[in-house]
């Protein structure tokens, strides 16, 4: 049997398998993570900088030069972009058709110097310091008018789109509102509260689907999960926009992604996912009064036709179970 469940946050329906007939061993999961990293030239690695463009921001150790090796975590324009600050920004149309140029920004974060750590192996106070990064960027991109959203995820292993095995994220800043969240909007013009907010307070109540709860983070399945094992860290209180998370709170977002992504690499046989920080708009007047948190979605299997179709998306695993899985794992694993 399975629910066919309305997802409030993206305005669409998922498909979720509610009965236990399929196991994660059930699910055809090869090591998607490791068997990538084959050995050879990476522009990434610390000694390679020359192979990049200019870095934009780096922590690096003192008394070593830009651009050069010494470095901790170095923030690069992305090479094979299609948005650039250095493009003018215009719209036009054409009858029934409209374009805009690619006046944006798409940056690279280079996590580690070293090639074959991924960010779940990081020590808590490293993954820090690459959340920290993020942050800055952030606002600094927020100074640019022209920038109304900023966009940060991680894509990591073949099927969740990454090109390159060294461990990065990526930012892109746009200069348009994408509609992904437009839930968000809809219940609070209806209601006047917050989806996410009140999403938390039922989940808390009845936490079939409560992962993890920290002093300032609660870690969720969503009741209308897209994908299996799909993970949601959110702030407690009302938060618009990840740039503003308090720098006192960094080292406790930093254990809990540790413990997230740790719980389902151990889990999931090392598997592709992506993780996602949605966050509200910046340099709109009267934009969304959104709440910032992040996703993480392990690429189990493709999407195929029912998703591209109708947008309506298969999930296997019911986010139940899978909270349930994770709940029993994180205690097990090694701070």
């Amino acid at each position: 049997m399975a629910e066919i469940r309305k997802d409030l946050l993206r305005d669409t329906w998922v498909v979720i398998a509610t009965g236990r007939a399929v196991r994660p061993t059930d699910l055809p999961v090869p090591s998607q993570g490791r068997a990538e990293k084959v050995q050879g030239f990476c522009p990434f690695c610390e000694g390679n900088e020359g192979f990049t463009p200019p870095e934009i921001m780096v922590n690096r150790k003192p008394g070593t030069e830009e651009n050069a090796p010494g470095w901790t975590i170095r923030t690069i324009p992305n090479k094979y972009t299609a948005f650039s600050p250095q493009t003018e920004f215009a719209t036009e149309s054409n009858g029934i058709y409209s374009f805009m140029t690619g006046f944006g920004a798409h940056e690279v974060v280079i996590e580690t110097p070293e090639h074959d750590v991924e960010l779940h192996q990081q020590p808590a106070e490293k993954i820090s310091e690459v959340i920290e990064m993020l942050k800055r960027r952030h606002l600094d991109l927020s100074k640019n008018e022209k920038i109304k959203y900023i966009q940060t995820y991680k894509n990591k292993g073949l099927f969740a789109g990454a090109s390159l095995g060294h461990s990065h994220m990526q930012i892109v800043a746009l200069p348009y509102v994408p509609d992904e969240l437009k839930g968000l909007q809809t219940y609070a013009q209806a209601t006047g509260n917050c989806l996410i907010c009140d999403m938390l307070k039922q989940d808390t109540q009845d936490p079939a689907r409560l992962v993890l709860e920290s002093e300032n983070f609660i870690v969720i399945c969503p009741y209308a999960a897209r994908f299996a094992y799909e993970t949601w860290i959110v702030p407690k209180k009302h938060a618009r926009n990840f740039g503003d998370i308090p720098r006192e709170h960094i080292p406790e977002l930093a254990g809990i992604i540790k413990k997230v992504l740790a719980s389902m690499v151990d889990i999931l046989n090392d598997p592709s996912y992506n993780l996602v920080i949605n966050t509200s708009p910046v340099n709109v007047k009267n934009g969304p009064d959104t709440h910032w948190f992040i996703e993480v979605f392990p690429r189990l299997i493709v999407q195929a036709g029912l998703e591209i179709a109708t947008g309506y998306y298969m999930n296997l695993i019911s986010p139940e179970w899978a909270a349930e899985t994770l709940k029993e794992k994180i205690p097990q694993l090694p701070d």
